[in-house]
């Protein structure tokens, strides 16, 4: 008997389409089953009868919204039935006993759908190896950005166990390759050509068999400079490469594909040597399009990530190269929010980086004037950049307006335990009402005056550009 499946992404943001879900509607449609995608909560399903629902998740740091998705499904269409619910994915996999405590659902799905009867006893579909089904994507009011590019895997896991990755416990066996041409002719038969080629892999460097992998992409269409009508092709290994496995033999290798960008992960200032070496041998194979991913709170400072941003910046100026970085904050794999806070960071010098990525859309662009704009133009200038009013340093300009040079004599004219102070008060007041009750209580009159800058409207009788106090 054909069984009604729903497919359910929770509402939070991500550019990705989920590809398990895609898999899996490949996997129920290959059976007759009949299906339907959603995102997040849509509250006019409760009328119609479900045999199967899956949800996926992603990271923990969305868990409020994860759990609010699967128990409105479980309560209200599943009328409090979890036999028909499963739920796998990242945070599934990650906290799986927590997700039951939360939910009550027992089907709970960790890791990789890579063998047969997982979902049924019987067939022997392998989920992972469907074809994904990219007629899903084509949901209302949602675009994910990857529609027109294969999406897949050239290998799978990882040897690596970095402290701050997930990828050991959600892939524990490193698989060196994982073929892409079938995945590509399959896509393409069934749902047309498509631009650009994403891989997932999380450490394709680490492949015996890498040359095999270049050769199969080159072999279907992505050699350095293919077009598909007169549009460059791409490819992007979007979870970066690792720079200490990066050799000269590799980067003749990679410069043979269309790749666009060479994303090299720079995740501690110790590595900079062997990051330098990496962009210096990308540049010299004529690989000039870069990005990486910046991680900071983690064991690092400000100063050091202001140093990593930097350094790309220099070596744009020195090799012509654009290297776009994408700054990663650490969140631990199984916290709930994104409060974590590291021991050389503080709450109000993390919102101020948030800030600044919110005005510059995630991404350090590699123009030397524009981030000296954005991030100061030496450690020192960053450190009072992570000290502005949000209103100030959200609403800058190429040139610093009024307001910011007086909050900036203002600044100065702080003693090292006054900004201390300054910054004590920041962390512990995080909204307008306990500011204005501190304001109404300081007694010092420095700090009193900077903290006008700090609300939303002025509360001296002064304008802000005439208030000095010395």
């Amino acid at each position: 008997m054909n069984r009604n499946i729903l497919l359910v992404e929770p509402s939070y943001k991500t550019k990705f389409p989920p590809l398990g879900l895609m898999k899996i509607s490949a996997y129920h449609k290959a059976l007759g089953d009949k299906v339907t995608f959603h995102k997040g909560i849509v509250k006019d399903m409760s009328w119609e009868s479900w045999d199967r629902i899956y949800i996926t998740t992603l990271f923990t740091f969305y868990w409020k919204a994860t759990i609010d998705t699967i128990n409105y499904y479980k309560d209200i269409v599943l009328r409090g039935d979890p036999s028909r619910l499963y739920v796998g994915g990242i945070a599934a996999t990650l906290k799986s006993t927590k997700l039951y405590e939360d939910t009550g659902v027992t089907n709970i799905i960790r890791g990789v759908l890579d063998h047969s009867k997982i979902l049924d006893k019987d067939n022997s579909l392998i989920v992972d190896k469907m074809i994904p089904d990219y007629s899903i994507l084509n949901y209302p009011n949602h675009d994910y950005n990857l529609k027109d590019s294969y999406m897949g895997y050239a290998t799978r896991g990882c040897p690596n166990k970095c402290k701050f990755c997930g990828v050991n416990t959600l892939e524990p066996k490193f698989i060196d390759y994982h073929g892409i041409k079938p995945l590509i002719e399959g896509i393409k038969s069934k749902f047309g050509e498509k631009t650009h080629l994403v891989l997932l892999d999380n450490n394709v460097l680490h492949s015996k068999n890498l040359k095999k992998i270049i050769k199969d992409i080159r072999d279907v269409g992505f050699e350095k400079g293919a077009k598909l009508n007169n549009k460059l092709r791409r490819v992007d290994f979007n979870q970066g490469v690792d720079a200490r496995l990066l050799t000269e033999g590799k980067i003749k290798l990679m410069s043979k594909i269309a790749i666009h960008p060479l994303r090299i992960a720079f995740d501690s200032l110790k590595l900079k040597k062997t990051y330098e070496k990496a962009v210096r041998l990308a540049a010299k194979h004529e690989i000039l399009n870069l990005s990486n991913y910046i991680l900071y709170n983690f064991n690092d400072s400000p100063d050091d990530f202001w140093e990593r941003l930097h350094i790309n910046i220099d070596l744009n100026k020195e090799l012509g190269t654009k290297i776009y970085s994408f700054p990663m904050k650490y969140i631990p794999l199984e916290n709930e929010d994104r409060n974590h806070v590291s021991d050389n960071w503080n709450w109000y010098f993390l919102r101020n980086v948030q800030r600044i990525l919110n005005v510059v859309k995630g991404s350090v662009m590699p123009g030397e004037d524009f981030f000296y704009r954005a991030f100061g133009g030496s450690s020192e200038k960053f450190y009072q950049i992570l000290h502005m009013p949000e209103r100030i340093l959200m609403y800058r300009s190429r040139e610093a307006g009024v307001k910011e040079k007086a909050w900036i004599r203002q600044f100065k004219r702080l003693t090292k335990n006054q900004h201390m102070k300054l910054l004590e008060i920041l962390n512990k007041c995080r909204n307008e009402k306990k500011l204005k009750e501190q304001y109404i209580k300081e007694k010092e009159g420095k700090i009193k005056a900077i903290l006008e800058f700090y609300f939303a409207e002025d509360v001296s009788p002064l304008p802000l550009y005439q208030k000095t106090v010395t």
